[in-house]
């Protein structure tokens, strides 16, 4: 009896820290963990992502009536902040039917620039040469 109970308890041991380090994984992701840790020159983006820097720090004007409403930050990819801290503007794709799903998006007094080429699967930092 004790030799079948002994591989069943390392197995109910192995399943216990994979649950353990799923938990502990969802926790922090759901903190609002930050963008990617290498900010992204303005330069090294596509020109269009450049164009949209202009449009924003000129204040206008934007290609679509979305750009420039508050982005919600549900994925929790960006720094947690309140409603209304961040607004999104559309990259324009090139060849794309729609707004494609290229955005820069925008928080804060600040003016924290972050890119994501991926719809909002993953944001880089921007740095601009100010």
């Amino acid at each position: 009896m004790l030799r079948t109970r002994r591989p069943l308890l390392a197995l109910i041991a192995i399943l216990a820290l994979l649950v353990i380090g799923y938990v502990a994984q969802q926790v922090s992701s759901d903190s609002g963990s930050p963008p990617s840790t290498h900010p992204v020159a303005a330069s090294a983006l596509p020109a269009q992502a450049r164009e949209t820097i202009r449009a924003i720090e000129a204040g206008g004007p934007f290609p679509y009536p979305e750009d420039g409403v508050v982005f919600d930050n549900r994925e929790h990819l960006l720094p947690g902040k309140p409603t209304g801290y961040y607004h999104e503007y559309t990259v324009t794709t090139p060849g794309s039917d729609d707004r494609g799903a290229r955005r820069i998006v925008v928080g804060g007094k600040d003016r924290e620039f972050y890119y994501t080429g991926d719809h909002y699967a993953s944001f880089r930092r921007i740095q601009l040469n100010r």
